[in-house]
């Protein structure tokens, strides 16, 4: 009795269950009133997901940096200069710069030189391993004095054939000696005489071998060209050196680098529209980028005859009137070619502002305006150009100092975050 109960019991438990789970066709389909709730549902779900693309673009722009490049603006009073008509940037050069290497190929023995070293011209440089030419210029010389020894011998010789044939010649008048014997005589006079000739020039082939082998041994002295510093030591003890490239990496085709410091002047790129305001004897100034606050006097030397058809400049080269230990070759500098001024013309009137390179300053609305750099944004800036100085431009409205995007990107716009690539020098 009581198992029964208990089995229709756990019947009816099964059946409930069963029932909760099981889907009515008409709910499955949805009703007929029941679209609206789920179209809130799917709406909504829609409108999440918007939101998160939003928010992850905003992100991502957020965090896009535009890279842009910088330059400072500079003083244009102290720039410029007093009457600059133009301005360009160049680097200073040595006239005399030689990379000193030997003429034959050889083992390094000694190096004398390290960076930073005066020498004088002629002073040794380095010395190669010289033991088989100096062997080569014993042989040599041995040879030498062997074939003077030989021509010696011949012209001893010659004298007595001689001296034998003049006693021959005395006697065949009184009969005492054949002709037979005479022409002997002569014919060995003639002999002697050829061979002496031939031993001469033997010996002057053997000094002129004497004087190849010491030329050779004395290539293996290497020594200063010219008087200057020396820039860059290129090989050490034990190397092998060549003046042409073999060996692949294991040959060294110069031992240094030497420069004439005297002979250090400026070459500057000045763009071809206004290559027609600079001189051969212009006066000019020179300012390094090292030393911003030191004016050096210079002038022009001459125009070099030919334009960069790539760049659309003319190169130009600028004595410097005043030496110093400070300058040194491949320095950047920027030359303020000024203007030549004849009796009782006016003074030039004084150039106000900053300098920034022309391509900063770019329309803003009814004005212009340069991006100057704010942390890691760029901020539009107002300004008030004025007189172009080659790619430089004269602006007022910024101070100096401060740091402005050299070429404006596409995109860029007041307040967005930028990266900072190579910072440029003064413009």
């Amino acid at each position: 009795m009581d198992s029964g109960v208990g089995k229709d019991s756990g019947d009816s438990d099964q059946g409930r269950l069963l029932s909760q789970l099981r889907i009515d066709p008409a709910e499955r389909d949805g009703p007929a009133d029941g679209g609206a709730p789920r179209a809130r549902r799917v709406v909504l779900a829609v409108a999440v997901l918007l939101v998160f693309g939003l928010g992850l673009a905003a992100w991502l722009w957020q965090g896009r940096r535009l890279p842009v490049e910088t330059a400072t603006a500079v003083a244009a009073e102290s720039s410029t200069g007093p009457g600059a008509i133009l301005q360009a940037s160049g680097y200073v050069t040595a006239r005399r710069e030689a990379t000193v290497s030997a003429q034959i190929t050889g083992t390094l023995q000694e190096v004398l030189i390290e960076e930073g070293e005066h020498v004088k011209a002629g002073q040794i440089l380095a010395r190669l391993d010289d033991s088989a030419y100096r062997a080569g210029v014993a042989q040599s010389r041995a040879q030498l004095a062997a074939s003077a020894a030989l021509e010696a011998q011949f012209t001893a010789q010659l004298g007595q054939a001689r001296r034998d044939y003049q006693r021959d010649a005395d006697l065949i008048d009184r009969n005492l000696v054949s002709r037979q014997a005479l022409e002997t005589a002569q014919t060995q006079v003639d002999t002697l005489a050829s061979q002496l000739e031939s031993q001469r020039r033997q010996t002057e082939l053997a000094r002129a071998t004497l004087q190849g082998a010491q030329v050779q041994l004395d290539y293996c002295t290497v020594r200063a060209p010219f008087s200057g510093v020396i820039v860059a030591k290129a090989a050490q003890a034990g190397e092998i050196i060549s003046p042409i490239s073999a060996g692949g990496g294991f040959t060294r085709t110069g031992v240094g680098t030497i420069v004439d410091m005297d002979s250090l002047e400026i070459e500057v790129d000045v763009n071809e529209a206004y290559i027609n305001r600079v001189a051969a004897g212009q006066p000019a100034q020179a300012l390094l980028d090292a030393y911003p606050d030191w004016n050096i006097p210079a002038h022009v030397i001459a125009i070099i005859p030919t334009a960069d058809r790539n760049k659309a400049t003319v190169k130009v080269r600028v004595a410097l009137d005043q030496k110093d230990p400070r300058i040194l070759p491949d320095m950047g500098v920027r030359v303020s070619f000024l203007e030549q001024r004849t009796a009782g013309s006016p003074a030039p009137a004084p150039v106000s502002g900053v300098l920034v390179p022309s391509t900063a300053v770019v329309a803003a609305g009814a004005g212009s305006a340069v991006y100057v750099i704010d942390a890691d944004r760029a901020r539009a800036q107002p300004v008030t150009p004025g007189q172009v100085y080659g790619d430089l431009r004269a602006v007022t409205g910024i101070p100096a100092g401060t740091r402005v995007v050299r070429v404006p990107p596409e995109g860029i716009h007041d307040g967005v975050r930028v990266s900072v690539g190579e910072t440029g020098k003064t413009p």
